[in-house]
């Protein structure tokens, strides 16, 4: 099956609304949000999640600062981990300020 492309004021001339109107609306529409029903995650997907690169990521792992499974040749990361992690570090962050005051 061939794909045709058209350009986005052609469609949206046939529904009869805006271009930038169509647009939003496509941009409203596209997942966000990360999966909530995911247990274990990627090591791209954890990485996407505390918003570093996947090399940061590996290395918080190698350090044993974020936890993660093996399921058979696949490393996972529990997705409470992540939660776990961000604590830790907020509740290191306030602990340092206070003594810095």
């Amino acid at each position: 099956m061939s794909e045709t492309t058209m350009p986005i004021s052609l469609v949206a001339d046939a529904l009869g609304v805006s271009a930038q109107a169509l647009l939003d609306l496509v941009k409203a529409s596209a997942p966000t949000a990360p999966d909530p029903t995911l247990v274990a995650l990627t090591v791209e997907e954890a990485a996407r999640r505390l918003s570093v690169g996947r090399t940061t990521m590996y290395a918080l792992l190698a350090s044993g600062e974020i936890p993660s499974v093996a399921i058979g040749r696949l490393r996972r990361i529990p997705a409470e981990a992540l939660n776990d992690y961000v604590a830790a570090r907020a509740q290191l962050t306030r602990s340092t300020v206070a003594l810095a005051a």
